[in-house]
């Protein structure tokens, strides 16, 4: 098990480093009292490695029980339960301009300077700040930058790369537009196999179709050019944290050529070791039919 205590200054990126971990899998708590520690550490042994990942943020916002955090971290160290402490730092002007553009009070200087809350809290995090397994200095930190620095200590090998799930998503303009989409592609330029009496009953998942499709070099060179454009926009948007992508591909009514290309590039991105989903939304809508679908 991994338990991941996250505490620093307030403002220095607790809230967003606990998001990052959440979306590497961790269960996270937001402010547990410290004297919970104990408590809690054991209920998430006990599920016999069902939660194998924990992140906690303790901070000063547990006012007289933060006093609590030393006692209950050594009772961890006596029962063999091992831990990690993550600290969040910044430096003071840093800390005073993100209060001043969020508008909020330092929580031990409700009523007074900033800078005066600030140099309290360094010197009652001063000791724990010692014990810290890392320590990341955010000032010049864009959030971006922060997440990379969370997933190169905390994610397991390879673990990004199964983060994303791409989506590939047929469907048909005359039934408007996924709202959920990332990416839409239009294929109406391509022969429409819905004018070919022999082939018109049949979809995109049928080999008549998939060959009358797939037949022509426009067909080729345009799953070519995608291929090439995922292949670069996915590894970005992974960098970026993107954890959901929606690839939509239309055609005129969602049954044919959509269904096709929609089918050639699922079956890429899956040998290529994505975790990958394909929907093809209106294959089976009746074509007298109208409404706009999400």
């Amino acid at each position: 098990m991994r338990f991941v205590i996250v505490t620093g200054l307030s403002g220095a990126g607790k809230t967003q480093a606990i998001r990052n971990l959440e979306d590497l899998g961790y269960f996270c708590v937001d402010n547990l009292p410290p004297t919970l520690i104990p408590k809690f550490a054991e209920a998430c042994y006990q599920t016999d490695g069902k939660i194998d990942k924990i992140a906690l943020v303790i901070d000063i916002r547990g006012g007289k029980f933060f006093d609590d955090l030393f006692e209950s971290l050594k009772y961890l160290t006596s029962e063999g339960y091992k831990y990690e402490i993550l600290f969040l730092d910044a430096s003071d002007e840093v800390l005073i301009k993100r209060f001043k553009e969020s508008r909020r009070k330092h929580p031990l200087a409700p009523d007074g300077r900033i800078l005066n809350g600030i140099l309290l809290e360094r010197n009652k995090l001063r000791e724990v700040k010692d014990r810290a397994d890392n320590i990341i200095d955010t000032s010049k930190l864009a959030t971006r930058e922060l997440r990379e620095e969370i997933t190169k200590i905390y994610a397991e090998e390879g673990q990004m790369e199964t983060e994303l799930m791409i989506t590939v998503l047929s469907f048909g303009f005359k039934y408007g537009i996924p709202v959920d989409s990332d990416l839409v592609f239009d294929v109406r330029f391509l022969p429409n196999p819905y004018y070919i009496p022999e082939l018109k009953k049949y979809s995109g998942n049928d080999e008549p179709v998939r060959s009358y499709v797939m037949g022509f070099e426009e067909t080729k060179e345009f799953i070519g050019k995608l291929e090439d454009m995922l292949s670069f926009l996915i590894p970005s948007y992974l960098k970026e944290g993107k954890r959901q992508l929606i690839v939509s591909i239309g055609c005129t009514g969602g049954r044919h050529r959509s269904v096709t290309i929609a089918n050639s590039i699922f079956n890429k991105l899956k040998d290529s070791g994505y975790k990958v989903n394909i929907d093809h939304r209106d294959i089976e809508e009746d074509t007298n039919k109208g409404g706009k679908k999400l």
